[in-house]
């Protein structure tokens, strides 16, 4: 018994360890797969990384669409990379950089993500919503 009591501790401290590094390898591929989006795909794929529920009470309008597609990528810079906020939330800030197809303007923003975990759905999910094209 005294064997079998350090042990199941042991077993718990390593399946909770391996659970974090299950949500951290799923961080790390969700990011790279959403700078990947905005960078090569455009800002419109991009937003198969927002929470469901986000898009659902705040849908993007058909002048936001639109804009997006009159846009081209031209850098995405996370910076430092994330920070956590807790184990289910985590906080980036990026400068995205585009080009206007019709002005040939280039112009940069600075977003502020708020990225959540769901662990029902083990997924990340961005909880800030796209970017806003327009902003100062």
């Amino acid at each position: 018994m005294r064997r079998i009591l350090p042990t199941l501790a042991i077993a718990v401290v390593l399946l909770a360890g391996c659970t974090q590094n299950v949500r951290n390898d799923s961080l790390v591929t969700t990011l790279n797969g959403y700078a990947g989006a905005v960078r090569w795909s455009g800002l419109q794929s991009a937003l198969q990384f927002v929470d469901p529920d986000v898009l659902k009470a705040h849908p993007p309008t058909d002048f936001d669409l639109q804009r997006y597609q009159q846009v081209r990528v031209s850098d995405y810079d996370d910076g430092s990379g994330p920070v956590a906020l807790n184990d289910h939330e985590v906080k980036q800030t990026v400068r995205i950089s585009f080009i206007n197809n019709h002005t040939q303007a280039e112009r940069s923003i600075v977003v502020h993500q708020l990225w959540r975990y769901d662990e029902k759905a083990k997924h990340w999910w961005l909880e800030s919503g796209p970017p806003d094209l327009d902003q100062d």
